[in-house]
């Protein structure tokens, strides 16, 4: 048996190739809201940072960080076809569903984008939590469980930022993280989540033995 019976993902870098997408609208969101655009050379560096240390880096307005949020997902709705799944995201979902594992969607990004990036997948997907503030996963998380009725000892929240591994840890979750999403493997590695996963095949095992 599973030591897990509720696995909730992340969706932007963890279920969706997104970040070529968002490395492409960064510098025209920076200038649209007035803070510093980042040059090509600097995206490795950004990426081996936490969300505080990048908003700090690149001097966000923190008070313009919601409508920023709100922009994006718009583009993110916008940008259809243009952010594909990750190779394997279907039978990896349909694995877990076969295990009994529940899943759940807790993202910044918008449930509808989400559904329609998803196709087919959608369908071993329980519960939708979306439209998350940049800190703010902690608190869905603990209304997915609470929705779904399932011991908090048994679910386990899976991302690809520094920020998911610490709203887990809020929420009194297990941490997973893949490694092929925004932040880098070594930057999430050095935050001590509970496992972590070069690909699907690894989540699945880590996930189901």
């Amino acid at each position: 048996m599973s030591a897990y019976l509720l696995a909730i993902f992340d969706f932007d870098g963890t279920l969706a190739d997104s970040f070529p997408w968002f490395c492409s609208t960064l510098n025209q969101t920076a200038r649209q809201f007035g803070f510093r655009e980042a040059s090509p050379s600097e995206i490795d560096e950004l990426r081996a940072l936490g969300t505080r240390e990048i908003v700090a880096r690149l001097g966000v307005p923190m008070w313009k960080i919601p409508a920023i949020a709100m922009h994006m997902r718009k583009l993110s709705a916008q940008a259809r076809e243009a952010v594909p799944l990750f190779p394997g995201v279907e039978p990896m979902f349909a694995a877990l569903a076969g295990r009994d594992i529940a899943i759940a969607i807790v993202s910044s990004n918008g449930e509808d984008t989400i559904r329609r990036t998803l196709g087919p997948a959608a369908a071993h997907v329980s519960h939708f939590a979306c439209g998350a503030s940049l800190w703010g996963k902690n608190a869905k998380f603990r209304s997915v469980i609470k929705h779904l009725g399932i011991d908090k000892r048994r679910v386990i929240a899976i991302g690809d930022e520094v920020r998911d591994i610490e709203a887990a840890r809020s929420a009194g979750i297990a941490a997973g993280v893949v490694t092929f999403g925004y932040n880098t493997g070594a930057s999430l590695r050095a935050r001590g989540p509970d496992l972590v996963f070069d690909n699907y095949r690894e989540l699945l095992v880590g996930l189901t033995e």
